[in-house]
């Protein structure tokens, strides 16, 4: 007789009920620090395996840069959960905005710093 999977009270819950209840996809703040001294904030979750393909069929080539683009267009959200970009923006990021700027947005898109990280880091130094 097999073995019916047990409630999640008893602490013996199947692997993936486990990997959905530890799931959090509560928008993350992140920000950068533009050239002008402004700071641009916007808002990410944890990246999906569903998002990363559309990011790659959004990019219409194998090129590493444009898919990371195509993630931060798709991940960018402002604070009321609307996108920040629209894919038709792709070409003004590539040539109208600093990569240095696109990187760490990019990075943050990939790796959101958790709320108040950096602030506990600056404070413990």
């Amino acid at each position: 007789m097999a073995a019916t999977p047990t409630s999640p009270s008893t602490g013996s819950m199947r692997a993936i009920d486990r990997l959905r209840k530890a799931a959090n996809f509560e928008p993350i703040k992140q920000s950068v620090l533009l050239a002008s001294g402004d700071e641009l904030e916007f808002y990410v979750t944890p990246l999906t395996t569903a998002e990363r393909e559309k990011a790659q069929k959004n990019a219409k080539s194998d090129s590493t840069n444009d898919y990371a683009l195509q993630l931060l267009i798709l991940k960018a959200k402002d604070e009321n959960g609307q996108p920040l970009f629209r894919p038709g923006d792709a070409a003004i990021l590539k040539q109208e905005v600093e990569d240095e700027i696109l990187q760490q947005m990019i990075l943050k898109v990939l790796r959101p710093d958790e709320e108040g990280e950096a602030e506990t880091d600056l404070k413990s130094s």
